[in-house]
């Protein structure tokens, strides 16, 4: 039995169908393979992706190979994260976040129980 990738990496392809008509709230983790704290975020990005499997859906774009989303959402640091719900987007935060304050940002922008 083949593992669901727990952080979907999106294209400028594939953002449509991904993340805007995903029927699970999305979180978009805007990156570059170059810059060390999105690297380091991409553990605990895992993490909360495992946990809240099928009630969260955690992508990725690599902002140097998706410049049209990266230029549409007006993205001018990485990391930068986007929670998007039905298509829009619900906030954002930029820069590096750990576990914790992870949990607490998803509970802002998304009703959880």
């Amino acid at each position: 039995m083949g593992t669901i990738p727990t952080l979907i990496t999106v294209t400028d392809e594939t953002f449509d169908q991904e993340v805007i008509r995903s029927a699970l709230p999305v979180v978009v983790d805007f990156y570059a393979d170059w810059c060390a704290p999105c690297r380091s975020a991409e553990p605990i990005l895992e993490g909360l992706s495992e946990s809240l499997a099928g009630r969260v859906k955690f992508t990725k774009v690599n902002v140097d190979e998706s410049d049209v989303i990266t230029r549409s959402f007006g993205i001018h640091s990485i990391p930068t994260y986007l929670f998007l719900e039905k298509g829009r987007e619900r906030g954002r935060e930029i820069g590096p976040v750990g576990t914790n304050e992870f949990h607490s940002i998803l509970k802002r922008y998304f009703a959880f129980a």
